[in-house]
């Protein structure tokens, strides 16, 4: 499985980007995809994650009400709606997707995901 995330950039305390990821590959067995990020200096955290088949959404507090994660099951694509931007939004956004059968799924876990895509860079400045 490939993902191409796309959409960072740059804007002002307030604003708003929407990211995308795409998958390609073997994408027929994916139980959810998510957002991940990581700033400088800081250790990677979760944002949002959304289930393929129910569209089961979750959100890390820090995010929830601003940020809307979204699929396009047809597409294989994941979205990621971000409003009122803060500073401390600013970090490199990593999506990732679940395709492994698990027991048990912890959404705001890394160890649930099995491919990581490159990162786009979020810059929100004040």
């Amino acid at each position: 499985v490939q993902l191409q995330a796309s959409g960072g950039g740059s804007v002002q305390a307030g604003g708003s980007l929407r990211l995308s990821c795409a998958a390609s590959g073997r994408t027929a067995n994916t139980y959810a995809m998510g957002w991940f990020r990581q700033a400088p200096g800081k250790e990677r955290e979760f944002v949002t994650a959304i289930t393929w088949n129910g569209g089961s959404t979750y959100y890390a507090d820090s995010v929830r009400g601003r940020f809307t994660i979204s699929r396009d099951n047809a597409k294989n694509t994941v979205y990621l709606q971000m409003n009122s931007l803060k500073p401390e939004d600013t970090a490199v956004y990593v999506c990732a997707t679940s395709v492994v059968f698990r027991r048990s799924y912890s959404w705001g876990s890394s160890s649930t995901y099995d491919y990581w895509g490159q990162g786009t860079q979020v810059t929100v400045s004040s």
